[in-house]
């Protein structure tokens, strides 16, 4: 009983030493569901570590897109007049 306890807070913790906001916000919001789900807090916060990173990094990758999109957006009425 006690590996499976600690495989899940092993894996946070390694998770969370490269941790961001998305990851520890995911954390955060996946622990209590996970308590309140039938007292899998550390699944949960595992779980919700991993997604709150994904959403973070496609947020950074859709406005990182964005501002090359208003970059190109910019040269072209630069050169147009």
């Amino acid at each position: 009983m006690k590996r499976i306890v600690f495989l899940p807070l092993a894996l946070s913790i390694l998770v969370a030493g490269q941790a961001d906001a998305g990851c520890l916000t995911g954390a955060v919001v996946g622990g209590v569901a996970g308590h309140v789900a039938g007292h899998h807090a550390l699944l949960g916060a595992a779980a919700g570590c991993v997604v709150g990173h994904e959403m973070a990094v496609h947020k950074r990758r859709r406005l990182a897109a964005l501002r090359a999109q208003q970059r190109a957006q910019q040269a072209q009425y630069a050169a147009a007049h």
